[in-house]
């Protein structure tokens, strides 16, 4: 598992939910993989009951699932929550870029452009961590800008399983589309072209459905069903 350092804000429990969530998504913790409560705890140097905590938080939205005397293990992919997932995205996402067109500042501009252009570099080089990072700092920056903040916050949990799927496609699909689709829609935010926004938008977060057929080829034990 890859650990980083903890927040001194943070505390136990959300320090050992925002690892466990971002090695779930990397896929360091790979789908059907086991969790020793004891073993997460010394490696994140914390004592078992926040890793618990974390634990019982990420069975709610289906990110992991608990078996009583057994343990814990990381659930696998299930198409049906990627569905649910994107179903509450589009919804929000949609309605936050219709609400910021034309409306941006131009620091706002030149922070969204720089994202994009660091995109941009790590895709060249090959980086997906780095790029899925910049990605997912360009949609919270675009609910920051609507003064949606704690919107994206709360959606943490449940888009586990369409962000596990974000993370595979930027290691086994060839044509990676991300980048130009974020230039778009910043270029249609911009000029305050709502309808065209949105349409991009959508464009954007349906292409995990394309790229479910080489996934599910590539990785076939991380599927269910």
């Amino acid at each position: 598992m890859r650990v980083t350092e903890r927040d001194p804000k943070e505390t136990g429990r959300d320090y050992a939910f925002r690892m466990l969530r971002e090695n779930i998504i990397s896929l360091e913790l790979a789908p059907g993989s086991m969790l020793s409560e004891k073993e997460l705890a010394d490696e994140l140097g914390l004592s078992r009951t926040p890793v618990r905590e974390a634990l019982i938080e990420l069975t709610k939205g289906g990110a992991v699932e608990v078996f009583p005397q057994r343990g814990s293990k990381v659930a696998l992919i299930d198409y049906h929550w990627v569905e649910e997932a994107y179903f509450m995205r589009n919804a929000l996402e949609c309605a936050v870029v219709e609400s910021i067109c034309g409306k941006l500042s131009d620091e706002q501009y030149n922070e969204l452009e720089e994202n994009v252009q660091l995109q941009k570099f790590y895709l060249d080089r090959h980086s997906p961590d780095k790029l899925l990072e910049m990605d997912d700092s360009f949609h919270q920056q675009l609910f920051q800008i609507a003064k949606k903040p704690h919107v994206y916050l709360l959606m943490g949990s449940m888009f586990i399983h369409f962000d596990r799927v974000r993370s595979m496609s930027l290691s086994v699909v060839k044509d990676i589309k991300i980048v130009s689709d974020h230039a778009a829609i910043l270029e249609a935010i911009k000029n305050g072209e709502p309808e065209h926004a949105v349409r991009l938008m959508e464009k954007h977060l349906k292409r995990y459905k394309i790229d479910e057929a080489d996934l599910r080829q590539e990785y076939p034990s991380y599927f269910r069903g």
